[in-house]
C-alpha cells in the first residue's frame, strides 16, 4: 500500500515552465489533481486554500482522487517534477511529547537531578517556533552561528526526528479548537535540526530560540488522517490523571515506526506509538488560551524517542560521550556534508514519505 490508492498522500508540485499546483502521489507518479477534479483550489501553489475547505470537502476529494487514480489520467512521473513545501506555514510550534526523550535530556543536561520537571506531565511541553524557516524536504542545511557562548559555528548540529500536525480549518483567537479530527488535516514528517551548543547556552530562562529557527525540514507528502485510521492506537497511560480538558476523547495515538538515517546507515528506528502525549491532547493544549488556530499551522511531536531508540544524536551519543559507529568513520554530531533522512511507516503499509537534508558549511 505504500503509495497506493489507501494513502495518496497531498503535495504540490511543478514541471518546468509550469506553475505551482496541488497533487497526490500514486506510486511514482503525481496525479495531477488541477487536471483530473479541476476547481481553482487544485491550482494554487500550496495547500492552504484547499485545507481551509474542512473534513467534508477533504473526504470528497479523496474520494474523487481514488477513482482518477484507478483511471491512470494525470499522472506524471516523479522524475519529471519538483516538488514543493506543500503548505505556507501560518504559525509554528514544537512540542516535547516522549517520555524516553525528555527524560534521557534531563540526566544528560541536568545529572544528579530528576530528569523530568515538575510540570512535564501535567501538560504537553512546546514552544513556538519559526514557521518562515520551515524548509521543504531536499533543502540543503546551513550550519549556524551563535553564541556558545564564544561566537562561532555550532560544533553540537544534532537532528530531531518528529511528526508534524498540520492544520486546515482555523479556529478563532479568543476561542479553542474543537475535535482534533476537525480541524487537523493530516501528517507530515519533520527534522526540527538543533544546535545543541547554541541552545544550552542560550535557553535559560526563556527556551529554545536561535539554536532551532535556522531551519526546520517537513516533508514534500502530507499524509491525510484518512489514511492512517487502522494506524490508530489508544495512547500511552498518563500518571498523573491529566487535567479535564486533556482527556483524551479518541484513540488518537499512532502506531508508526520512524527510521533516521544518516549517510544511508540506518542509526535508530523509534516508534512513535510510545510517545507520552497525543497530538490531539497537544492540540487541545496549544488553544486553551484562546491563542486560536490558523490554516496552515504546523505543530511538531518534539523528538520521537522510544526505549533504546532514541530521535536524536545528542541521546544516540550521550552527549558525544558515545560516538555512533558508521562505516570507516564515527559520528557525535552532524559534520558538514552529512545527509540525514527520516522515513516512516505504519504496520499497514502506509509510507509518510521522507524528509532528508544534507549539512551545508557555516557562511
Amino acid at each position: 500500500m505504500s503509495f497506493g490508492v489507501g494513502n495518496l498522500p497531498y503535495g504540490v508540485f511543478s514541471r518546468a515552465g509550469e506553475p505551482r499546483r496541488v497533487g497526490v502521489r500514486v506510486g511514482d507518479h503525481v496525479l495531477d489533481l488541477a487536471a483530473a477534479l479541476g476547481g481553482d483550489v487544485f491550482a494554487a501553489p500550496s495547500l492552504n486554500p484547499f485545507l481551509a475547505l474542512g473534513r467534508t470537502a477533504w473526504q470528497e476529494a479523496r474520494g474523487r482522487a481514488r477513482e482518477a487514480a484507478a483511471a491512470g489520467d494525470h499522472l506524471i512521473p516523479l522524475a519529471e517534477v519538483t516538488l514543493h513545501l506543500p503548505v505556507e506555514v501560518a504559525d509554528y510550534v514544537d512540542f516535547y511529547a516522549s517520555l524516553e526523550h525528555a527524560s534521557n535530556l534531563g540526566r544528560i543536561l541536568r545529572p544528579g537531578e530528576e530528569p523530568l520537571k515538575p510540570n512535564w506531565r501535567h501538560l504537553p511541553v512546546g514552544y513556538h517556533g519559526r514557521a518562515g524557516s520551515v524548509v521543504v524536504s531536499g533543502t540543503p542545511v546551513r550550519r549556524p552561528s551563535g553564541q556558545r557562548p564564544s561566537f562561532g559555528p555550532s560544533q553540537k548540529l544534532d537532528i530531531e526526528a518528529e511528526l508534524g500536525f498540520v492544520v486546515g480549518v482555523p479556529a478563532p483567537l479568543g476561542g479553542r479548537a474543537g475535535a482534533f479530527e476537525d480541524h487537523v488535516f493530516g501528517v507530515a514528517l519533520v527534522n526540527d535540526w538543533s544546535a545543541r551548543d547554541i541552545q544550552a547556552w542560550e535557553y535559560v530562562p526563556l527556551g529554545p530560540f536561535l539554536g532551532k529557527s535556522f531551519a526546520t525540514s517537513m516533508s514534500a507528502w502530507i499524509t491525510p488522517l484518512e489514511a492512517l485510521e487502522e494506524a490508530r492506537v489508544e495512547g500511552r497511560s498518563q500518571d498523573p490523571e491529566p487535567l479535564p480538558y486533556l482527556t483524551r476523547q479518541a484513540p488518537w495515538g499512532l502506531d508508526l515506526t520512524l527510521r533516521i538515517d544518516l549517510n544511508g546507515e540506518t542509526v535508530s528506528t523509534p516508534s512513535y506509538r510510545d510517545m507520552y502525549w497525543t497530538p490531539d491532547q497537544m492540540l487541545a493544549h496549544l488553544t486553551v488560551n484562546g491563542g486560536g488556530l490558523r490554516t496552515g499551522d504546523l505543530f511538531a511531536s518534539g523528538t520521537v524517542s522510544s526505549a533504546g531508540q532514541p530521535g536524536s544524536l545528542i541521546e544516540l551519543t550521550w552527549n558525544g560521550a558515545e560516538p555512533v559507529k558508521l562505516p570507516g568513520e564515527t559520528r557525535t554530531f552532524l559534520e558538514d556534508g552529512d545527509t540525514v533522512t527520516i522515513t516512516a511507516w505504519t504496520s499497514h503499509g502506509v509510507s509518510l514519505g521522507e524528509v532528508a537534508g544534507t549539512i551545508l558549511p557555516a557562511t
